[in-house]
């Protein structure tokens, strides 16, 4: 049998926390190793505990953190500390500021998801996963939100429905295969697509995932104005 994921769940409603934390107990994958209410209790399980991925709410009491961003902070803090360590970060807010704000120091080994996925065990594991693993994932509702508002600013060729599929399963951290197999199509259909949307981005394709999420979100981020 594998090895579970040692995982710190975070979060200030005790109620939600005590759910995160007995639907990951029930995938058989992840062994919570301490469930904690508060951005300093986190870096301190985290620095007693050492696991290997923590899941923190976006916002948290903490006296030390930036109101509004204590997860994010200490996202940040955990890697700077334990670069080891992944870490996913759950957010009720879709508008990607708050992802560029987590992932502005890098990609790799950071996710972002709306916390209506916590109801989605294989979207939340998934994301488990990629980070243990030093992966990136993005929320796809955030990437189409992001598509939108380039489509209105009219500054790249459109892409195509089948192309935005692809983008979307590519900024949740997939390989090709597995985007194959998300969407039911050939590896050779898949490769098609992703060569089309990096020519249409006009980005460098890379067979590296966490790379491909970070070139697409720099391409899809905020403008320098």
């Amino acid at each position: 049998m594998a090895e579970r994921i040692r995982t710190v769940v975070a979060d200030d409603h005790y109620l939600v926390r005590e759910g995160t934390r007995r639907l990951l107990e029930t995938s058989g994958e992840v062994a919570v190793v301490a469930a904690v209410g508060d951005a300093d209790d986190l870096l301190d399980a985290v620095r007693r505990l050492r696991p290997d991925v923590v899941v923190t709410d976006i916002r948290m009491p903490g006296g030390q953190w930036r109101q509004g961003f204590e997860g994010i902070d200490a996202a940040h803090r955990v890697r700077a500390d334990h670069p080891d360590v992944g870490v996913v970060v759950l957010s009720q807010f879709s508008d990607a500021l708050f992802a560029f704000e987590l992932f502005k120091h890098g990609t790799e080994g950071y996710a972002y998801l709306l916390k209506d996925r916590v109801g989605d065990l294989d979207e939340l594991l998934g994301a488990i996963r990629a980070v243990a693993s030093g992966g990136s994932v993005i929320d796809p509702k955030v990437v189409e939100g992001l598509l939108a508002r380039h489509d209105v600013r009219g500054q790249r060729e459109a892409l195509t429905a089948r192309e935005r599929d692809v983008l979307r399963e590519m900024a949740h951290g997939l390989s090709n295969s597995a985007i194959a197999r998300a969407l039911h199509l050939s590896i050779s259909s898949v490769e098609k697509n992703v060569n089309a949307i990096f020519t249409k981005l006009g980005l460098e394709n890379s067979g590296d995932v966490h790379r491909r999420v970070a070139a697409v979100l720099a391409y899809l981020g905020p403008d320098p104005s």
